[in-house]
């Protein structure tokens, strides 16, 4: 009986691990698919890979988050911990290690906009790096010829920035690089800009400006892209970027900062009118200088023309030209005579070279040449000689002294299949073949007997 109600009780089933967590991971997935859940981060890690891996928790518990690589893309600020984030996006388990977790889609920060938190965290990280350390600032050129300005060509900035530079500066060199100035690919195109200043090295000082407007019109100009090119530029750069009020991550890490696109022009001329004050304050300098000295050097004069030396200097110049005549003869005398005794001396050379006889002196040349021929020749007949004679000498002494001779007396030359020579019976093995070398031919042997 009791067998029986055994047998009537329904069959449970039993998952496996994979099976259950899959069942869970689809429930999960089909009733939370679009969700909002706020909280702070914490244990934020970003992989090579570019994926962000962060827990969100609240007082009382934490849930795991993965802020995949091609989501980041549209988000301006970065994960960091300590930050209330609300997030969006789905759950879903990650089956090898049991753990859900949400795979988030959007992810925006509490109390604070987008744009202000990575506006501030960027300017953070730039600084920590030192871009905005004063040290690393460049001065800006006295009297710059060239003028690189970098902004949109029909903006108002465009026009104020070109009347003061034209109307100050009438013969400057200016190249404006018409740029976007928001919206998506402005970034890219001011980075362009600054590298082709840069490449080109076609101004001694580059304007970047543009006019106001809100934080997101102005956010092209806290792309990193932009903030690393500006410190990279081996030119100076003037920002003039929005109004007064207006901060951007360019103005900080720029070599000067101007508050407004006109203000940045100023700032140039500025650099003019105080080339032009140093150059008059140095001509009045100067000029006072000369006076003073033309004075000192009139009091000079008049104490010397009341010398004796300045009242009788007829008389001193008449004593000069007299002792110059007598110096012209003396030195006319003096060629003369160095003349007469060159020309001596060539008379007397020219007479020993036309005495003597050439022909007579190559002659006797060429009968010594001849002895000296003929005694090389006899030389080498005699060593010649006796060389061959050593030579046959040692010829027969080594016909008579070759393995060849000994062979002829009834020798031979043994040697084993490996072709050694055999000096001793210890060598060989019985039954081993051996090669006979007699004074003609040889024999093949095999070894019978060893004594």
């Amino acid at each position: 009986m009791d067998q029986l109600q055994l047998n009537l009780q329904p069959e449970r089933r039993v998952f496996t691990v994979s099976d259950l967590t899959a069942r869970i991971r689809d429930l999960l997935a089909k009733n939370f698919t679009d969700i909002l859940v706020q909280g702070e981060i914490s244990n934020c890690r970003e992989a090579q890979s570019g994926h962000f891996y962060f827990t969100l928790k609240d007082e009382r518990a934490q849930i795991r988050c993965v802020l995949f690589k091609q989501q980041r893309r549209g988000m301006k600020f970065r994960p960091e911990d300590g930050i209330q984030v609300t997030v969006r996006g789905s759950l879903s388990v990650y089956e090898a290690r049991g753990e859900y977790q949400i795979y988030v889609e959007t992810l925006e920060p509490v109390g604070r906009g987008a744009l202000q938190l990575a506006f501030e965290q960027l300017k953070k990280r730039l600084e920590e790096e030192g871009l905005f350390a004063a040290e690393r600032k460049k001065p800006l050129p006295l009297l710059p010829n060239r003028i690189g300005v970098i902004t949109s060509p029909k903006g108002a900035a465009v026009r104020d920035v070109v009347r003061i530079l034209t109307r100050r500066f009438p013969n400057v060199h200016l190249t404006v690089y018409p740029v976007r100035v928001q919206g998506d690919g402005a970034a890219e195109e001011i980075v362009e800009g600054l590298r082709y200043f840069n490449k080109k090295r076609a101004a001694d000082v580059i304007l970047l400006v543009r006019g106001g407007g809100s934080m997101e019109d102005l956010w092209a100009f806290n792309e990193e892209p932009v903030v690393r090119a500006i410190a990279a530029s081996s030119i100076p750069i003037i920002s003039g970027i929005g109004h007064e009020t207006d901060f951007t991550i360019a103005d900080f890490v720029a070599d000067v900062r101007a508050s407004t696109p006109s203000a940045a022009a100023e700032l140039v001329v500025q650099t003019r009118r105080e080339f032009d004050k140093h150059v008059a304050d140095l001509r009045e300098t100067l000029e006072s200088l000369l006076r003073y000295r033309i004075l000192e050097l009139s009091r000079r004069v008049h104490e010397l023309a009341g010398r004796r030396g300045f009242r009788r200097p007829l008389d001193l110049l008449r004593q000069r030209r007299q002792r110059a005549d007598e110096l012209t003869s003396r030195l006319a005398l003096g060629l003369r005579a160095r003349l007469e005794f060159s020309r001596k001396r060539f008379t007397k050379a020219h007479l020993r070279v036309a005495s003597f006889d050439f022909r007579a002196k190559v002659g006797v040349l060429r009968l010594r040449l001849q002895r000296r021929s003929q005694e090389l020749g006899v030389r080498a007949d005699r060593l010649l000689r006796r060389k061959h004679e050593r030579w046959e000498r040692l010829a027969l002494q080594l016909q008579e002294r070759g393995p060849l001779k000994v062979l002829e007396r009834g020798y031979a030359i043994v040697t084993n299949i490996g072709g050694n020579v055999l000096t001793d019976s210890a060598q060989i093995q019985i039954g081993e073949m051996v090669t006979v070398q007699l004074h003609r031919g040889r024999l093949a042997s095999e070894v019978k007997k060893k004594e």
